[in-house]
């Protein structure tokens, strides 16, 4: 089927109102460009009420809050233990592991997408040149073959009437924010993995010194019973069960040994080194347990870079809904070029030869199959996805700084009551001891006393351990350091 249009016919009964039929998208886009109206504002922490204080202890001072800090340094938090290898450990993590150089990658991916958006509201320039052979009507020698060669400079600018562009390179500045983000909270996951997992290999070799120690004195307990059952002194029900007690205890020796070099390979591959050959000197001494102090954690809002990835990443997708609006305008786009043209290559730079020309294009979609509606619809529904991610991401935030305060304070009630355990525990062992020497009890209450001291040694351990994780938590929720407030030794 062919379709064709006499432009002769009614041209003067037509010209004028084909003329208005023709800008009416035009006028009706520019109307819609000023009624619109501005994205409302993102709300900030996600419309979650911030309490006034986190739950405590009456007898501590309350908590207080702080100005968003997310760009504030965070202090080398991990000092405040006092160990010299775990300062060392973290680091060396800070740039070698692989988790901190994908976040740093991610930011300069980022960074570089602005710079791209960036570009598009600069004028783009470019040179050009051709060399084009063509016959017809509209060449110098009518019908007769030609030769045109080329050589100019080309320019055009889009005309940002409607923000389009300038959204977008919003839109990428936030998302560069964001990334920068989560590369500090990154880099605050892996010291923190980092502490703890060395922490608790320290913790587990404290462990296997109590087991040697009572394993070497079931051994010397062994060889007395041997002697006595040799001499005729002793039944073998006695022998046996100490043989069964020392076979357990080497088990739990063996399996001691088997969680440390799990968590050794593990802190291998957090400071970015190969597992094999991998080996943690000695501890040097106890580690100390800093105390964080009252009027720190309301400021985890402010601190954490997680909440500000959060945050940034709504602002982003607010800015993208503009821009799916914004493809509802017409684009204006201003175009110019210079240069020459010459059918002969030796007169191509001659000033008679040159060219130029200017022109704006106006583009205004008027039928696209609900292409744009989808495109905003999409925008929309995104940043609903963002604005309820970072409601999630500051709920979250509150919990954890909630779960460690309850923590820090519980555990340090089972401390004072298993350091009391303990110490009863080591005089009943050393009664019994003193009691079956003398004939006075038996074989099974030395070694039920035995046991109860071990089982309370390693529980008072376990609830040390758990309250140097607690208080890493407890730093990272918060999102960092705690400014320069005194460390007081626990």
């Amino acid at each position: 089927m062919t379709l064709s249009f006499n432009a002769k016919v009614g041209q003067a009964r037509l010209g004028r109102g084909l003329r208005w039929k023709l800008l009416t998208p035009l006028a009706a886009a520019l109307l819609l460009a000023g009624c619109a109206t501005a994205l409302p504002p993102a709300v900030q922490n996600a419309g979650v009420p911030v309490p006034a204080a986190f739950s405590t202890p009456q007898d501590q001072a309350s908590w207080t809050t702080a100005a968003p800090a997310e760009a504030q340094a965070r202090g080398a938090w991990w000092l405040a233990f006092a160990d010299a290898e775990m300062t060392q450990l973290v680091e060396r993590a800070a740039d070698a592991n692989t988790d901190v150089q994908t976040a740093a990658a991610r930011l300069a991916e980022a960074r570089a997408l602005l710079r791209s958006a960036d570009a598009q509201r600069m004028p783009q320039v470019g040179v050009g040149g051709g060399v084009a052979r063509q016959a017809g009507a509209n060449t110098s020698n009518g019908l007769q073959p030609a030769t045109l060669v080329t050589a100019g400079l080309n320019l055009s600018y889009e005309v940002d009437l409607f923000g389009r562009l300038s959204q977008a390179s919003q839109a990428a500045q936030l998302d560069a924010d964001a990334r920068a983000a989560l590369l500090q909270s990154t880099r605050l996951m892996v010291q923190s993995d980092v502490a703890q997992t060395y922490l608790q290999l320290r913790a587990l070799q404290t462990e296997q010194q109590l087991v040697q120690q009572s394993l070497s004195a079931y051994c010397d307990t062994l060889r007395l019973i041997q002697r006595r059952f040799d001499a005729g002194d002793a039944a073998e029900l006695e022998v046996v069960r100490m043989q069964s007690e020392v076979s357990a205890t080497e088990s739990e020796a063996l399996g001691l040994e088997r969680q440390q070099a799990t968590l050794s390979n593990a802190l291998a591959v957090l400071v970015g080194e190969v597992a094999t050959g991998f080996v943690l000197p000695a501890a040097q001494g106890d580690v100390r347990l800093p105390v964080i102090p009252a009027g720190v954690p309301g400021t985890v809002l402010a601190r954490r870079p997680d909440v500000s990835a959060a945050q940034a990443s709504v602002l982003a997708a607010q800015a993208r809904v503009g821009v799916a609006q914004a493809a509802w305008f017409p684009a204006i786009t201003l175009t110019g070029n210079g240069g020459f043209a010459s059918p002969d290559l030796g007169d191509l730079f001659k000033w008679s030869a040159r060219s130029w020309g200017l022109g704006a294009l106006l583009s205004l979609p008027l039928f696209d199959g609900g292409q744009r509606e989808a495109q905003e619809e999409g925008a929309k529904a995104r940043l609903e996805a963002a604005v309820a991610a970072q409601r999630g991401q500051v709920l979250g935030a509150f919990r954890e700084v909630e779960d460690q305060l309850s923590s820090l304070r519980l555990l340090q009630g089972q401390a004072t009551v298993l350091g009391q355990a303990v110490q009863s525990a080591e005089r009943a062992t050393h009664l019994s001891d003193v009691r079956y020497r003398n004939g006075l009890v038996s074989q099974l209450e030395l070694l039920d006393a035995r046991r109860n001291e071990l089982r309370n040694r390693r529980q008072a351990l376990q609830v040390r351990t758990a309250q140097y994780t607690a208080t890493i938590a407890l730093i990272r929720a918060l999102g960092g350091s705690w400014d320069s407030a005194p460390v007081a030794a626990g």
